[in-house]
C-alpha cells in the first residue's frame, strides 16, 4: 500500500441545461477575457456553441476563439492557440468538446506564460511552472481529462504523441449535461467507453498488495460501463445511462482510483503509436491493445487475472485452472468491445502488418509507462503481434 497526495480541485456542475451557467462561473472566476477552444462543427450544429457564448458575453466577458481541435490534438493548432491568447491577454480558458479540445486547453495553458516551446514540457525537457486557469463543458465522456492532471499532445514533426501529468492544468470547474452526448455517434461512444474502461484497467493491474478498497471501486466503475455502455449505444437519449458513463470518465481518471496504488500505462503507449501514425480513434485503439496486452503478461500475476474474469467480467472461478479463467476472462472483454462495434485487431484499424517493428520501436516505456511488467522493444512488438 502506497501513501499518496489527492488532488482534486475540479468544481463539478453537473445536470440539465448546467452549460448557461457558464457566464456566470467565469465571472465569478475573475475572468474578463477568455479563449473558447472546440473541435469541429457539432457544437455549432446542436446549438451549444450560441448557448456558450451568449452566455459568456451576457456575463460580459470578451470571447475569442479557435475551433478546428483534431482528434489526436495537434501541436501546431496549441501553438496558434498560445499565440492568439498572447495577443489578446487572455486571462481565462474554456473548452467545450471531449478530451481532444481539453487536452489542446490544457496545453495552451502551461505554454501562454511560458518563454519556450510548450512542447518542452511533453518532451521532458521543461516542468511547468504557472498556468492560466481552465474550465470545461465535457461533451463526450471518454478521456477523463476534464477531472484528471493530464494532456496528451502529438507533435506532427514525427507524429509523436506524448503526455504530460501536471496539477496545474487540472479543470477549475467542468460543467456536464448528460443530454449533451445524445448526438454522439455509436462507435464514439463506445471508443469512449473503451477509453474509460483502459483508464480503470491501468490502475486494477497493480503489484501493490493490500489495496482491497480501491480494486472494489475498480471493479465497480468497470461493472457500470459494461452495463451502461451497451445501453448508450443502442439507446441514445437515455439521460440515466449517459449520465453514468459521464461521471465514470470522470472518476476513471481524476486520481480517485489511484489511491494506494501504482498501475501501469503500456496499454496507453502502445494505442499512442497507433494514433500518432495511423490517427486511429484512441479508444478504439486502446480496445485492440489491451487484451493482446493482457495475453501477454496475465502469467505474472494470474490471481489478478482471475480476479477480474470474475469480480468484473462474471465469470465463474475454476480453481483447478486458474489459468483458463484469466484467459477467459480476456476473451470476455475482447467479445465486450466487439459487442459494442468496436475493433479488436490491426487490421481492422487500417495498420499495415508490415509496420511492427516501427511501431516497437516508438513506444514510450520506462518508469512512469511499463510498472506491472515492464517492457522492452521486442515486448512490445510481440504484444503488437498479438493485436493481429
Amino acid at each position: 500500500m502506497q501513501d499518496f497526495i489527492y488532488c482534486a480541485p475540479t468544481r463539478v456542475i453537473f445536470g440539465k441545461d448546467t452549460e448557461l451557467q457558464v457566464g456566470k462561473i467565469l465571472k465569478e472566476a475573475g475572468a474578463t477575457r477568455v479563449l473558447l477552444q472546440y473541435g469541429g462543427g457539432s457544437i455549432k450544429k446542436s446549438g451549444l456553441y450560441d448557448r456558450v457564448v451568449q452566455a459568456v458575453r451576457e456575463a460580459g466577458i470578451e470571447l475569442y476563439e479557435i475551433g478546428g481541435v483534431q482528434p489526436n490534438p495537434h501541436l501546431s493548432l496549441v501553438r496558434e492557440a498560445i499565440a492568439l491568447a498572447r495577443e489578446k491577454k487572455v486571462d481565462y480558458l474554456l473548452a467545450v468538446g471531449g478530451g481532444s479540445a481539453i487536452d489542446s486547453t490544457k496545453a495552451t495553458a502551461v505554454g501562454v506564460p511560458y518563454e519556450g516551446d510548450v512542447w518542452d514540457f511533453y518532451c521532458g525537457k521543461a516542468t511547468p511552472k504557472t498556468a492560466l486557469p481552465l474550465g470545461v463543458i465535457l461533451t463526450i465522456p471518454a478521456a477523463g481529462s476534464e477531472g484528471s492532471n493530464s494532456s496528451v499532445i502529438t507533435n506532427e514533426d514525427g507524429w509523436i504523441k506524448r503526455g504530460l501529468g501536471c496539477d496545474l492544468t487540472r479543470a477549475a470547474f467542468a460543467i456536464y449535461n448528460p443530454e449533451l452526448t445524445y448526438t454522439l455517434p455509436a462507435y464514439q461512444t463506445a471508443a469512449g467507453a473503451s477509453d474509460i474502461m483502459a483508464h480503470i484497467m491501468e490502475r486494477y493491474f497493480t503489484n501493490e498488495p493490500d489495496v482491497d478498497m480501491t480494486d472494489r471501486l475498480c471493479e465497480s466503475v468497470l461493472k457500470t460501463i459494461l452495463k451502461q455502455a451497451p445501453v448508450c449505444v443502442q439507446d441514445p437519449a437515455n439521460y440515466a445511462a449517459r449520465a453514468e458513463m459521464m461521471w465514470a470518465s470522470t472518476v476513471a481518471h481524476n486520481d480517485f482510483l489511484t489511491c494506494f496504488r501504482v498501475g501501469d500505462w503500456a496499454s496507453h503507449q502502445l494505442a499512442h503509436e497507433l494514433s500518432g501514425l495511423y490517427d486511429s480513434t484512441h479508444g478504439a485503439a486502446l480496445a485492440v491493445v489491451f487484451p493482446a496486452w493482457m495475453t501477454y503478461v496475465y502469467k505474472h500475476d494470474v490471481q489478478r487475472f482471475c480476479r477480474f474474469a470474475v469480480e468484473v467480467m462474471g465469470l465463474e472461478m475454476d480453481f483447478f485452472h486458474p489459468e483458463e479463467t484469466a484467459l477467459k476472462g480476456i476473451a470476455a472483454l475482447r467479445s465486450f468491445f466487439r459487442s459494442i462495434g468496436m475493433p479488436t485487431t490491426l487490421k481492422e484499424l487500417g495498420v499495415p502488418e508490415n509496420e511492427l517493428d516501427l511501431l516497437a520501436s516508438k513506444v514510450k516505456r520506462g518508469p512512469d509507462g511499463t510498472k506491472f511488467v515492464p517492457l522492452t522493444e521486442a515486448d512490445c512488438r510481440a504484444i503488437y503481434e498479438l493485436m493481429k
